[in-house]
């Protein structure tokens, strides 16, 4: 793992990166946009290349149409009726009387009482207040 020195030393190294990176798309815009446009070279200009030949022209009032799209007749489904539904008769029934269920009383123990001994702690040993200094810390003026 990367100590703290380096890891701050790679965060400001890809910070001026981006910051350079940024300016100079800056100047090269302004360069483009500021720059006049050079004259394209003639085509005849470059050797070895044949000539780009010419499209015919296109009249542009014909309209060409698709031929009509054939009719599609679809099957006829006979017309059906159901017969109807039976009606569903439920028998009424009387149920039993539900037995009465006596549950056995249980009597529980009481609970031992649990004692919490008190407990003192020792007093904490002093710690001296030192100031330790900064290792990053700049070094003091020379006067």
């Amino acid at each position: 793992m990367a100590s703290n020195g380096s890891m701050l030393a790679m965060i400001i190294a890809c910070a001026l990166l981006l910051l350079l990176a940024g300016s100079t798309c800056h100047a090269a815009r302004n360069l483009a946009d500021t720059t006049p446009a050079a004259a394209a070279p003639a085509a005849s200009a470059v050797p070895g290349l044949p000539a780009v030949p010419t499209l015919p022209a296109v009249p542009t009032d014909t309209v060409t149409l698709m031929p009509p799209m054939p009719s599609v007749s679809l099957p006829t489904v006979p017309q059906v009726t159901l017969p109807p539904m039976p009606a569903i008769v439920v028998p009424k029934t009387v149920l039993p009387p539900m037995p009465k269920v006596t549950l056995p009383t249980v009597t529980m123990a009481p609970m031992p009482a649990i004692v919490v001994p008190k407990v003192t702690l020792p007093p904490l040993p002093f710690v001296p207040n030192v100031t330790v200094p900064m290792p990053f810390a700049a070094p003091p003026p020379s006067a």
